[in-house]
């Protein structure tokens, strides 16, 4: 008989144990301990080998991953070399083409006017020749002209003693001020030192005004008031006293070492005030008010060391100032020598600032606003300062060094000596590098507005780098010739108008706004390379349009 009962599908049909594992099942051994022992231990076996497994597989898996990213790490390096080597090929190409040079033939020369009798005959040197460079030193790049010695100066060591710190200082140059004690006025009302109709831009002559030419300058107000200058004579000597004042402070750094050997509480006491002087300037920041403890910090180790407990050598001050100076009536210092401390803690003091403008504001440039306000405040103090004029000559000295285009100097960034000339730092005896160059480029021009456009018309204090300064800079830059026109000072000149614009235009009103218009549209418009630096001038106008509503085109 068919069993009539459906058949189970094919796949659930299941194979009979092998006898050896049903014999193992019906083992009366089976639940031993000997027996489970010898479970645990194939279990056991069988975890490894699979462990094992899985690990040669995460190997060759992680393998397989690094040898993919050495691929392409490699072929990113190989995109970089070969566009590197494009680069380089270009810039070779260019430098070839800068290096040729087609010869001119030269052009007929006109009959020129007759020349003077009197150029036969040399003429007895005038009361101005007795300042006349009388010989030449190669500083920063270029040759500096020193003052010729003269048998009687007025800034020799009391007693007719020779004076310790070299040449005397020259003559003040006929438009520099008298002293540096009132704020510049604004110009009148309709009166622009930039209006073209006044013709200086018809005649070729500076957008600054013919008080302005050959890097001098006076506030538009006071142009009436200059005396007549010849062309030749510039303000050079007031440019290159800077570098003698520089060279006094390190031989008076020598003689405080020199003293310190000597004099044992001078060496302790003036270590902890350099270290407090630098830490004290490292700590300003903030907005207004922010920092007034650290202002009185200063103050009161500045007049400790005038007080000179620790009797340091007395020196004569005219050594680090610009312009020569008399006692003035009602001075606090008038004394012909002042204790060599004091001016060397006014040098500590001015490093200190220096590098706080290069390491700080150089990415920060807001942050050269409180150490302006602190510096200047210092300086302006009636006790620090001598015959009636602070000493912040020191400061600026060492700002000249560091910073020569605020002073009118500029040069080739593509050559050695030209490097020198703007201020090009080296490190090691190797230049360093073009972005960092600009950096300190950035926080020395933000700190310079900083010190120069502060507003003391509220103050009892005499301002001690007024804006006329100011203005003195921003004229040798704007008014350099198109060809020799540099990123260095395209940085710098934005560094010093970015957040000081409003104080600049509070000083000078609306010739303010014409030297802005003059700097950031037209300086860049003639420079001959259209590189990052000037480019940003004129982007620094359209953020300033954007932000203050200032339409400068």
């Amino acid at each position: 008989m068919a069993d009539s009962s459906p058949s189970r599908p094919r796949s659930y049909q299941w194979t009979s144990p092998q006898r050896s594992v049903l014999s193992d099942i019906l083992n009366e051994d089976r639940n031993s301990e000997a027996r489970h022992r010898l479970l645990l231990e194939i279990a056991k076996k069988e975890h490894d080998r699979i462990r094992e497994e899985a690990e040669r597989v995460y190997r060759e898996h992680f393998a397989r991953e690094e040898q993919k990213r050495i691929l392409e790490a490699k072929r990113q390096e190989e995109e970089r070399i070969r566009l590197e080597e494009q680069i380089a090929a270009e810039r070779t190409k260019l430098n070839a083409l800068k290096l040729k040079k087609v010869e001119l033939p030269p052009s007929p020369k006109e009959p020129g006017p007759p020349e003077p009798a009197a150029a036969t005959a040399p003429t007895p040197p005038s009361s101005n020749d007795a300042a006349a460079p009388a010989s030449s030193s190669h500083v920063n790049g270029t040759t500096a002209q020193k003052p010729a010695a003269s048998t009687a100066s007025p800034f020799g060591a009391p007693g007719g003693t020779k004076p310790l710190f070299g040449a005397p200082p020259a003559a003040p140059s006929p438009l520099a001020p008298a002293k540096q004690t009132s704020e510049p006025q604004a110009p009148a009302a309709g009166t622009s030192l930039f209006s073209k109709a006044a013709g200086h831009a018809a005649a070729g002559g500076s957008p600054f005004g013919t008080a302005l030419q050959n890097g001098s300058a006076v506030p538009p107000s006071s142009q009436t008031q200059q005396p007549k200058v010849q062309p030749s004579a510039q303000p050079q000597t007031s440019v290159d006293r800077y570098t003698v004042i520089h060279q006094n402070l390190k031989v008076l750094r020598k003689s405080m070492a020199e003293q310190a050997k000597t004099n044992r509480a001078l060496k302790d006491r003036m270590g902890d005030m350099r270290r407090e002087i630098r830490k004290t300037v490292g700590q300003l920041t903030g907005g207004a008010g922010a920092n007034r403890q650290q202002q009185q910090k200063l103050t009161t180790i500045l007049r400790e060391s005038l007080a000179n407990r620790v009797q340091s050598q007395l020196i004569d001050p005219s050594n680090f100032v610009l312009s020569p100076r008399t006692p003035v009536q009602g001075a606090l210092n008038n004394e012909p020598q002042i204790p060599s401390l004091f001016v060397y803690l006014l040098n500590i003091l001015a490093k200190a600032t220096i590098s706080q403008f290069i390491n700080e504001a150089g990415a920060r440039p807001e942050t050269a606003d409180p150490v302006g306000v602190c510096i200047a405040a210092t300086f302006a103090e009636p006790e620090f300062q001598w015959c009636g004029g602070s000493l912040i000559d020191i400061l600026m000295a060492k700002f000249r060094i560091v910073c020569p285009v605020l002073f009118g100097y500029r040069g080739s960034e593509k050559t050695e000596q030209g490097r020198q000339r703007i201020g090009w730092w080296k490190d090691g005896g190797r230049w360093i590098p073009e972005q960092q160059h600009m950096d300190r480029m950035t926080g020395l021009g933000a700190g310079f507005a900083a010190v120069s456009l502060r507003n003391f018309k509220t103050s009892k204090k005499a301002n001690p780098y007024p804006p006329r300064n100011y203005w003195t800079a921003m004229a040798k830059i704007v008014n350099t010739p198109a060809a020799e026109i540099s990123n260095t000072q395209c940085v710098v000149l934005k560094a010093m108008i970015q957040n000081y614009e409003h104080r600049f235009i509070e000083a000078y009103g609306t010739a303010a706004i014409a030297a802005l218009r003059t700097s950031l549209l037209e300086f860049p418009a003639r420079a001959p390379e259209k590189s990052a630096a000037v480019n940003s001038l004129q982007v620094l106008a359209q953020l300033l349009k954007r932000d203050t509503g200032l339409a400068l085109g």
